[in-house]
């Protein structure tokens, strides 16, 4: 399994107008054959930051995903906006997770 951590730098503004293009996003991509799972979350203690927290079953879906459709669309929606990817980091894991709590 991958597990990949991103943040993405939002400028004042710019966030509203992505919402529609984060939630088409995240929707395309859960549906994806070998996403787990896949979510945007705003830092509660960073006005915005954007923390993009992604799971795949292994390489081949995570390059699939970067080659899909609504990899283009988001990319080409949020093109004119402040919205700039800062960090992505991808790890490898056989670990399947176990509750915390």
């Amino acid at each position: 399994m991958l597990i990949v951590l991103a943040k993405a730098q939002v400028g004042e503004g710019a966030l509203e107008p992505a919402m529609a293009a984060i939630a088409a996003m995240v929707a395309a991509s859960n549906a994806e054959e070998g996403c787990i799972a896949y979510a945007f979350a705003q830092d509660l203690t960073a006005p915005g930051l954007i923390h993009i927290v992604e799971k795949w079953r292994d390489d081949a879906a995570l390059a699939a995903h970067f080659a899909a459709p609504h990899m283009a669309a988001f990319g080409a929606a949020i093109a004119g906006l402040d919205f700039k990817v800062v960090e992505a980091l991808k790890f490898h894991t056989d670990d399947v997770g176990s509750p915390v709590m």
